[in-house]
């Protein structure tokens, strides 16, 4: 017996068709040179002495040549003299376990042998402070141990809450550095209040640990770096805020207005922290984001899971349908690990779980109301970094052809 009514078995699906988005695709080519660049800066490199004990600290987002970034970061500061090691500075991910964090770095290529130094992993932490309103403020220990702390953060838009400062050195320092315990405690104040917890936390840590720079960088929409920053500790909070305007209007979109069905083929932790960002399809595990304006999409299918992710299938719940092989591949310790100490149940919450795509997209368009049958706008995308190229349903072809900086590719 079909779970689906006969109509919508028999339904015929549409013919997709594969287009290319053109976005900005100014990008570094030399990442090198304009790394060392930023490290030339008399303020910067005033910082660094020899013999310090230098923590770069890196994270669990999937930033473009993120290993490149720190072999380079790395090397310099040997150069001048100093003894720079890793720390890990990812919250709860890896399953809130030290190792678990030094197998997430491993698998951006980040290890001890690549790198070129050693990788300080540990879950200790110090309470150094407290914000103004009596929040305890936590740092990683092996970092503190440092004569200097240099976190390497992709800035952008954050999932869950908007502000001057979102995703970035900030948002690096308080939940990166804080580590299991500070990101709980953190995440149990609400998104509401990060427009003002996290740069208050960035300033206590500021204040009381040794920070000495941060490596702030933009991508463009094609995922490649846009901007690398060196900023000065003292300037971190007041230079964060340009560089996220500069992400936003960087950031790739889906150039379609009304998606009857999306369907997502990977979502991961390293792609954005709710699996797929909230920011490209217009929903978190709340509901809708608010000043959201376009697409507007009906239902939602994840197909699977990226392999970085490592079973990591926080912010699952945003979607309504998964197919089976998507689901098996969950690790609901890591998952709920993730989505506990976010304080956020609603991200692992299961969707209805269908065999296969062809039956997930049937039972999705069955899920939608008042649309076109026998014309229904899908549009499949890989994930919400990578939108250059995507498929979208016949009936969408009129609109995107009039668009400049769509290509009708098959």
């Amino acid at each position: 017996m079909s779970i689906l009514p006969h109509s919508t078995m028999n339904l015929k699906l549409p013919k997709m068709y594969k287009v290319r988005q053109y976005f900005d695709s100014t990008h570094i080519t030399d990442i090198k040179k304009a790394i060392e660049e930023q490290l030339e800066q008399p303020e910067i490199k005033s910082l660094v002495k020899p013999n310090q004990k230098i923590a770069i600290a890196v994270g669990s987002r999937g930033i473009y040549q993120i290993d490149k970034i720190v072999r380079i970061i790395g090397d310099r500061l040997k150069q001048l003299g100093a003894d720079p090691f890793i720390v890990p500075a990812m919250g709860s991910h890896g399953g809130a376990a030290a190792e678990g964090q030094r197998k997430v770095l491993k698998s951006y290529g980040i290890d001890e042998k690549n790198m070129g130094m050693p990788i300080h992993s540990s879950m200790d932490v110090e309470i150094i402070g407290k914000t103004s309103e009596g929040v305890p403020v936590y740092l990683d220990k092996n970092a503190l141990k440092a004569d200097l702390i240099i976190p390497v953060a992709r800035i952008k838009p954050h999932t869950n809450f908007k502000g001057p400062i979102e995703s970035g050195i900030c948002k690096m320092l308080a939940i990166g550095l804080g580590k299991h315990e500070g990101c709980s405690r953190y995440h149990q104040e609400g998104f509401e209040q990060f427009p003002k917890l996290i740069p208050e936390v960035a300033k206590v840590i500021i204040e009381n640990a040794p920070i000495g720079f941060g490596i702030g960088i933009v991508e463009n929409a094609y995922e490649k770096t846009f901007h690398i920053s060196a900023v000065n500790a003292k300037d971190i909070l007041s230079k964060e805020p340009k560089l996220l305007i500069m992400a936003q209007q960087q950031m790739a979109k889906i150039m379609v207005s009304d998606i009857d069905v999306l369907i997502i083929e990977k979502i991961g932790k390293e792609i954005s922290g709710a699996g797929m960002d909230p920011n490209i399809i217009g929903r978190d595990q709340y509901g809708k984001l608010k000043g959201y304006d376009s697409p507007n999409i009906k239902r939602i299918i994840v197909k699977d899971l990226t392999e970085q992710t490592n079973g990591n299938a926080s912010g699952i719940g945003i979607a309504d349908f998964i197919t089976r092989k998507c689901f098996n591949k969950i690790d609901f310790e890591s998952t709920y690990t993730n989505c506990i100490a976010g304080a956020s149940p609603e991200g692992a919450f299961i969707p209805i779980i269908m065999e296969s795509e062809e039956l997930a997209i049937r039972a999705a368009l069955q899920c939608c109301n008042q649309i076109d049958f026998n014309n229904p706008k899908i549009v499949r995308i890989s994930d919400t970094l990578h939108l250059e190229e995507i498929e979208v349903s016949e009936c969408l072809l009129p609109n995107l052809k009039i668009n400049s900086q769509v290509e009708i590719l098959s």
